[in-house]
């Protein structure tokens, strides 16, 4: 099992876009992985799940992950809310 601690900077929070975000990296790995917000704890493979922990800015969140590659995981998942939910810009040629 592997755990981070994360806090959101986003001043949306987490509303439907950067939630769907994260349920799709989350959905990449094959291991459980979970989001945890004032002791209330929710897939975070479930969009549904996600939304109802009603993550606001400043929220703490705890990323916790267990199975095949849990650390790749909670890294991507820590560094996509980090980066305010910003994608790397693909360059269409």
């Amino acid at each position: 099992m592997v755990e981070d601690i994360v806090y959101i900077n986003s001043d949306a929070g987490v509303h439907a876009r950067p939630a769907m975000m994260l349920v799709r990296t989350a959905m990449k790995y094959p291991c459980e992985v979970f989001f945890i917000k004032d002791d209330v704890e929710a897939n975070a493979k479930s969009i549904m799940g996600v939304l109802a922990l009603a993550i606001t800015k400043g929220s703490k969140l705890i990323i916790r992950a267990h199975g095949g590659n849990e650390e790749e995981a909670v890294h991507e998942l820590v560094s996509l809310i980090q980066n305010d939910f910003k994608e790397e810009d693909k360059i269409k040629v």
